[in-house]
């Protein structure tokens, strides 16, 4: 099906503007809005403005560090930075890492883990043990999980890896937050698509997170949409959960830029109460 939209993609859809870069990379962790991500890059209208077209490792069976096909834009690729580094690429490309509060990536984990995932490789096994724990007992779990995925060391591989004019990292929250045209209008410039306000402000509208949560809502009570709350680890992390986060994930929050629990409680605090998510202000 996917290959079937890329060839009428390319019939049917009139390339008024090409990248310079013959591809693009969306290097991130899971529960950064990588689905969103993806549909914004795979829209028609990004293709009409730099002639790269989508491409899904999974349908083609691509495993790392196997090269990406030239003229595509591949999303959502899971892997740190050194794995990135592996991929053999072409001459001209752009990547961006996208990141999150991974305070937060733990409690999307044990909600979506729990509640809402689809049903695919060990998510089944995993949620069996989670509706057997009370919360408290399975945000622990979720934390060694995360830890044996591997996902915090990929996070922490690429705030660290050396600058480059070819990658730039990107904040989850600044993506969906009240500057969101002019975030992801920078990430498209920095992969070489200048999309015409207009354009982006529909293609924004389109993809807006309050119609796909909607959407995923009206699939039933399972569908896989979260708020994706910033600063939601608050409601959910005690003195023992924080404590096991922090000796298993040391100086990420820090390192990431993102505030300590003592400066995210006083930001709150100074609210009062008011949520720290710029969705909800």
């Amino acid at each position: 099906m996917l290959e079937t939209r890329i060839a009428r993609s390319r019939l049917t859809i009139p390339v008024v503007a090409r990248c310079e870069y013959d591809n693009i990379y969306h290097c991130t962790v899971r529960k950064t809005g990588s689905q969103w991500v993806k549909a914004i890059l795979s829209d028609p209208v990004v293709y009409q403005y730099s002639g790269l077209l989508p491409f899904d490792q999974r349908v083609h069976r691509r495993r790392y560090p196997d090269a990406i096909p030239p003229g595509r834009v591949a999303s959502s690729l899971f892997v740190g930075y050194k794995r990135f580094e592996a991929i053999p690429k072409p001459e001209k490309y752009r990547a961006f890492f996208v990141m999150r509060d991974p305070r937060d990536i733990v409690v999307s984990s044990y909600f979506s883990l729990r509640n809402s995932h689809t049903p695919m490789g060990d998510v089944l096994h995993h949620r069996k043990i989670l509706k057997e724990k009370p919360r408290k007992e399975g945000l622990l779990y979720i934390i060694n999980h995360l830890a044996e995925k591997n996902l915090f060391s990929a996070l922490r591989s690429w705030v660290v890896a050396p600058s480059a004019e070819t990658f730039r990292l990107f904040r989850y929250e600044d993506l969906t937050g009240e500057r969101q045209a002019d975030e992801v209008e920078e990430l498209l410039r920095h992969c070489g698509i200048a999309l015409p306000p207009a354009e982006l402000a529909a293609l924004l509208d389109r993809h807006g997170f309050s119609r796909m949560r909607k959407n995923r809502l009206e699939t039933g009570p399972t569908a896989h949409y979260r708020k994706g709350k910033a600063g939601d680890w608050l409601n959910h992390f005690d003195d023992d959960i924080y404590e096991a986060f922090v000796a298993t994930t040391g100086n990420l929050v820090e390192l990431c830029g993102y505030p300590s629990r003592d400066e995210a409680r006083a930001a709150l605090d100074l609210n009062g109460q008011q949520s720290l998510d710029p969705n909800d202000q």
